[in-house]
């Protein structure tokens, strides 16, 4: 072959003539564009596209290669280039998806498979032991009892509903693990989430609080939740989040059933609780079912409470109906930290 294939890095989102031509590329290969990837390497055969990958942080998404060349070993390349631009970021740990019947390739590429939605995506990583590890991490914290419950929590602020619901759900378990969600993409930063709900639940007996981690709610995992204004998630994303819980994290501390609160206002929220009876309690596995309990909502004035309704009185200043809502840690914190710039805050 006389020419020569030339990599490059483009910022997202694309000019109107390169975007079409990825956009192009992406269907040939049965893809979508998808939004959110911050750079692209695209690579050229003369001044055609024939090959593009994207990176959103240390995600790999969009990676496709011209059907005509992939005897070429392009795709290996291809991959070669957007691992160097992510290292080249400080990105180690990276998180790819692709089609299930695109695995063996990716694995031939340092990839190895975490959990698959059968017939529709699978999600990746680079390291063999990564979740492994993490699982690994988590047994040292496994208490004994028969039943073991759980709560996955982003407490944006933490509530007395949030408070409420730990307090239901370590009433009816032998033991119980709450874990804040890690992934800083909130009103209030992780820390300051964590430290709320430490101080909420301290004095709860038989309870774990964990940090979270990317295996659980992260833009790797969950990419969608961090999107609410979309409306509904897509069902793979949240299948994929599930069965990491149940697959990975659920058996190494022996978790028998996972708590949430109704969830009269996001769809999002609202969606993923539905999902989870069916991902957690039904979908075939090798994991043991996980029960769910969906536990009503604790109301303030007949009205659920809810992060939302804080973060929407937030945005107004309204702190003397905010005070209803939340703990008195919560609502200092957002008085003296996050109550300026009002209308900026509001989601």
């Amino acid at each position: 072959m006389s020419e020569e294939f030339e990599f490059y890095t483009v910022a997202a989102p694309l000019e109107d003539a390169e975007g079409a031509e990825v956009e192009t590329l992406l269907a040939l290969c049965d893809l979508d564009c998808e939004e959110g990837i911050q750079t692209f390497v695209l690579c050229r055969l003369g001044r055609r596209l024939v090959g593009c990958a994207g990176l959103q942080g240390n995600i790999v998404k969009c990676v496709a290669t011209a059907p005509d060349l992939r005897g070429e070993s392009l795709s290996l390349k291809l991959m070669s280039e957007v691992v160097h631009l992510a290292l080249e970021r400080g990105h180690t740990h990276l998180f790819l998806y692709t089609s299930p019947r695109n695995v063996s390739f990716f694995e031939g590429c340092g990839f190895y498979e975490l959990v698959e939605v059968p017939g529709y995506v699978s999600l990746m990583e680079n390291t063999p032991i990564g979740i492994k590890g993490y699982a690994k991490r988590l047994i040292p914290l496994r208490q004994p009892g028969e039943k073991i419950g759980c709560i996955v929590m982003n407490a944006n602020p933490f509530t007395y509903g949030h408070q409420y619901l730990v307090k239901l759900a370590a009433e009816a378990c032998d033991w119980l693990h709450v874990f804040v969600v890690s992934e800083d993409a909130s009103l209030i930063s992780y820390r300051d989430r964590f430290a709320l709900v430490q101080a909420g639940i301290a004095g709860i007996p038989r309870l774990t609080l964990h940090h979270g981690s990317e295996y659980m709610i992260s833009r790797a995992t969950f990419p969608d939740y961090f999107f609410k204004e979309k409306g509904v998630v897509g069902d793979c994303c949240t299948a994929i989040d599930l069965l990491l819980f149940r697959n990975y994290i659920a058996p190494a501390l022996g978790v028998t059933h996972r708590f949430v609160g109704t969830e009269p206002f996001c769809p999002t929220t609202r969606k993923y609780n539905d999902d989870m009876k069916y991902w957690l309690q039904a979908a075939p596995s090798s994991a043991p079912s996980i029960h769910v309990i969906e536990v009503p909502r604790t109301a303030s004035s007949g009205v659920p409470i809810s992060a939302s309704e804080v973060r929407r009185l937030l945005g107004r200043g309204d702190f003397s109906k905010i005070g209803a809502l939340v703990p008195p840690g919560t609502l200092g914190l957002l008085n003296d930290k996050y109550a300026t710039n009002f209308a900026a805050l509001v989601p």
